[in-house]
């Protein structure tokens, strides 16, 4: 019987392994869902990479047992293998494919961090903030805003130099240069992060974006290094003490996400965790407005009022006002 040439058959093997390991780089589930603009750009790179860890896993784990089985020893030969001094050409072989692979590999990241944006033009300088150096107000509720007349704790934030340069994921080579939609200054300190929105005043402990708008966060720390990393955003930069740091994405999927610190900080580090809820232009828009009055501090009204110390007519106006009437009207009835 004619053996098949060693050859023909490494043609197949490399097809079936290149085939299988395209399909399984391209049909997992490790990752979670795509909900930023940037998060196709990383999972493309990410599948690419698993297709090739794939392949050379078959490749060498398959020739592992192929020759385990092809020469192992047979009972009674208790001869010497066949010494072999070397092979030029698998040494070259073996040194140049992964060589290839790291190159390529190196010059496909630098294209995906450039068009993430985080590699920014020659000349681009980081888009200040316009918040004031130092958080008033601790985040809180909309309802605690609004009752709560208790002193705040300041906490100073480092201002960023004049002409300071970016550092982290800016705009992509399209946006750069322009305004983004939402600027949002975020604090790291251990253990939290505090969201303001300098626009419009309001303090947060949870993020609140509107999908399909460009979103500039401006990343601070008040102690120790913090890692700011949305897994379905594919995005993660450090908030480094008096070294400005940012992130700049557009989110494209409404839901909650958690917001999770990567970087040790502290005992505490695995519960330093909050949300970014990604909202329609409307649902944002509300949640705005409701908490600018809510954290209007000059809204000191009362919680409750003593029915006793009302006149009649302050009594019954809320009575009066769904009746259609006038209080004085429904007082008068009332005698």
């Amino acid at each position: 019987m004619q053996e098949i040439p060693v050859s023909l058959l490494t043609l197949v093997a490399g097809a079936f392994v290149t085939v299988l390991s395209i399909w399984l780089g391209q049909n997992h589930s490790l990752l979670p869902v795509q909900a930023s603009a940037q998060a196709p750009l990383v999972d493309g790179f990410f599948n690419i990479m698993f297709s090739i860890a794939i392949a050379l896993f078959l490749v060498v784990e398959g020739t592992i047992l192929i020759f385990a089985v092809k020469y192992r020893r047979r009972k009674g030969d208790d001869t010497d293998g066949v010494h072999i001094e070397g092979n030029l050409p698998l040494e070259v072989f073996w040194t140049a494919v992964p060589s290839i692979i790291v190159l390529c590999l190196g010059i496909y990241s630098v294209d995906v961090f450039t068009r993430m944006g985080g590699i920014e033009a020659p000349g681009h300088m980081m888009a200040m903030s316009h918040s004031p150096s130092h958080v008033a107000q601790m985040p809180g509720s909309a309802i605690a805003a609004t009752l709560s007349d208790a002193s705040t704790t300041e906490l100073e934030v480092p201002v960023p130099p004049a002409g300071a340069r970016k550092i982290g994921i800016g705009g992509t080579p399209a946006e750069q240069g322009k305004v983004a939609d939402l600027v949002v200054d975020v604090t790291g300190m251990q253990f939290a992060w505090l969201f303001n929105y300098p626009e419009s005043g309001v303090n947060s402990g949870e993020l609140h974006v509107p999908v399909g708008a460009d979103v500039q966060i401006n990343l601070s720390a008040t102690d120790v290094i913090h890692s700011f990393w949305v897994p379905q955003f594919r995005l993660k930069q450090d908030a480094i003490p008096g070294i400005p740091t940012q992130l700049r994405f557009v989110a494209t999927k409404p839901g909650t996400y958690p917001i999770v610190c990567t970087e040790l900080c502290g005992g505490y580090h695995g519960s330093m965790r909050s949300s970014v809820i990604v909202e329609t232009p409307e649902e944002y828009d509300s949640w705005l407005t409701e908490n600018k009055i809510a954290q209007n501090q000059e809204l000191n009204q009362a919680v409750a009022v003593k029915p006793a110390e009302l006149s009649t007519s302050e009594f019954l106006a809320p009575y009066a006002h769904d009746m259609g009437i006038s209080s004085l009207t429904l007082e008068s009835m009332s005698h």
